[in-house]
């Protein structure tokens, strides 16, 4: 049995999409689809003593309705500094801040990307190294691609060797399950209900739907104990 999760690449994604990673023998980042502006490609949102805050990664999208989220230009380097001290000012009281920001700040200020999914690649596997996820990570230009919004997912599957398919459940309205089935591959959809609260600063409500780093911040090594793949593992 081999679990095959393919996904767009996020800035910063919220602990779900890590959970997806986490359950996956192998994640196909796929950023041959079309970049959607107001998406969750260049931004994510934070806590703040205010309510949620949007951290956006600025990019090259004004008239380039067709290019794909692996074309897509970051527009300067000022937004770095920017969301650096907006993370700092609002987590550098959180219990694991310091331990976060040891190999977080580098990724921020010492680096440099030309493209979003460069960016979000590296981001997204450093926070699978802190959490001890090894699941294999490849881009959907590694495969062959084949016409077809499902025909495309089924081959990206076969050819990686899967003989299990695992979506978030937005893709139900649009996924042909039959396709899998007829092709050898069974389909499991993620469940993102029922996610413990955790120590979060900023009001007495857990907000869960923010960037993972809000988690990891608090939480520090503690996050797997509300996270879903973690406690799979163990069962």
């Amino acid at each position: 049995m081999k679990t095959i999760v393919i996904i767009q690449s996020n800035y910063i994604p919220w602990k779900g999409y890590f959970d997806l990673i986490g359950m996956a023998d192998e994640v196909i980042l796929y950023d041959d689809m079309q970049y959607t502006r107001r998406d969750w490609r260049n931004r994510n949102r934070i806590k703040t003593p205010n309510g949620t805050q949007w951290l956006t990664v600025p990019v090259q999208a004004k008239g380039k309705y067709l290019q794909k989220i692996k074309e897509t230009k970051i527009d300067g380097d000022q937004w770095r500094n920017s969301h650096w001290r907006s993370l700092s000012l609002n987590y550098r009281k959180a219990a694991h801040f310091a331990e976060i920001e040891e190999w977080l700040r580098p990724l921020y200020l010492e680096r440099k990307f030309g493209f979003i999914s460069e960016l979000n690649r590296m981001l997204i596997e450093a926070i699978c190294i802190y959490l001890g996820i090894g699941t294999k990570i490849t881009n959907s230009s590694d495969y062959t691609l084949v016409d077809g919004k499902t025909e495309r997912l089924v081959s990206l599957c076969s050819q990686a060797g899967g003989t299990k398919y695992l979506s978030g459940p937005s893709a139900r309205c649009y996924i042909d399950e039959s396709m899998f089935k007829n092709s050898g591959i069974s389909v499991a959809w993620a469940d993102y209900s029922g996610y413990l609260d955790y120590p979060q600063q900023w009001g007495l409500d857990c907000i869960h739907k923010v960037t993972i780093l809000d988690l990891l911040m608090n939480c520090g090594k503690d996050s797997l104990k509300y996270m879903k793949f973690a406690a799979r593992a163990k069962g």
